[in-house]
């Protein structure tokens, strides 16, 4: 199948060829991994942090693994400044996609790498970056909903996606992206569901307030919708830029919208690895025949302006 949305890039790679509700595509039982991180205060410090946690995750048997949301770098967004640009770098032949890479090969895990891109002069993407277990990068994904409030300055920074919400078919399975402010806007994850998506992780960062209650509440409703299994990473601490509290708290979630082991801490940095059963998917949507019972005939006013 192919990724699902306009203009897809032709460098996105592979993508997912079973129809949503098939079981292809991967193992049964995935051990897959997540980690929320402070910042470090600079980006050598930040990738190296990851790539620790990263073996540490391999050791423990992760075959996948997502970091959080511009991981190596801090959420600048919280002011409006063009020195910020400097985080920017390209995808998927800069510095921290190359290094990733090599680290997907080192430890066979696929990973799931969120940076800032600069794709040309003036065009910057919010990105998720898909690198396979043997360090081929699959494709990206690129933030569509872009927030511009108190504390989230993010048009300042970033264009709105333009590569539609491709699923890509790892060695895992079926792996597609989310990012943050995405979360609140229902239609994208319907189109990772529709494109076969097993897992999709969506990096964050989120603070304390009213989010805290929906961090806990979209996600887990997004899983059951579309019958799939939802990693939600957040970051956590207060950063240089800004006075925004990150509450880390990530988890995994199954497509009975149950969490999978406890939540992560709100407070400090944490590695979290569970087991996924995959094949509590096809359980599901037998169960519960969302898929089958979708009226996309009835739903055309819903994408008028």
């Amino acid at each position: 199948m192919t990724a699902v949305g306009s203009d897809q890039d032709p460098t996105a790679g592979r993508t997912g060829p079973g129809a949503a509700g098939e079981s292809g595509g991967g193992p049964a039982a995935v051990r897959a991994a997540l980690v929320q991180a402070t910042w470090t205060g600079g980006t050598e410090s930040m990738i190296a942090k990851h790539e620790e946690h990263t073996r540490e995750a391999a050791r423990q048997g992760a075959r996948v693994m997502g970091f959080q949301e511009v991981f190596n770098a801090p959420y600048f967004c919280q002011v409006q400044d063009p020195e910020h640009y400097r985080w920017a770098e390209p995808v998927p032949h800069g510095p921290t996609v190359t290094r990733m890479c090599a680290l997907a090969r080192e430890t066979s895990m696929v990973l799931v790498v969120p940076v800032f891109e600069v794709a040309d002069s003036g065009f910057y993407y919010n990105t998720a970056v898909v690198i396979d277990a043997d360090g081929t990068v699959l494709g990206s994904y690129r933030k569509h909903h872009i927030p511009q409030l108190k504390g989230f300055w993010e048009k300042f920074y970033f264009r709105p996606g333009n590569l539609g919400w491709p699923v890509f078919d790892t060695a895992v399975g079926r792996i597609g992206v989310y990012i943050c402010y995405d979360r609140h806007f229902p239609e994208g994850w319907r189109a990772l569901g529709l494109a076969g998506a097993q897992l999709v992780y969506n990096p964050s960062a989120t603070s304390r307030g009213l989010s805290s209650h929906l961090w806990q509440l979209e996600q887990p409703a997004a899983a059951v919708a579309n019958e799939y299994f939802v990693a939600a990473i957040n970051r956590v601490g207060v950063e240089e830029y800004g006075d925004n509290d990150f509450y880390g708290t990530s988890y995994f979630v199954d497509p009975r919208g149950r969490f999978v082991g406890d939540v992560a801490d709100d407070r400090s940095e944490q590695l979290l690895v569970r087991d996924l059963d995959f094949g509590l998917i096809d359980r599901v949507r037998q169960e519960w025949a969302f898929y089958r019972d979708r009226r996309p005939d009835a739903y055309g006013n819903l994408v008028q302006p």
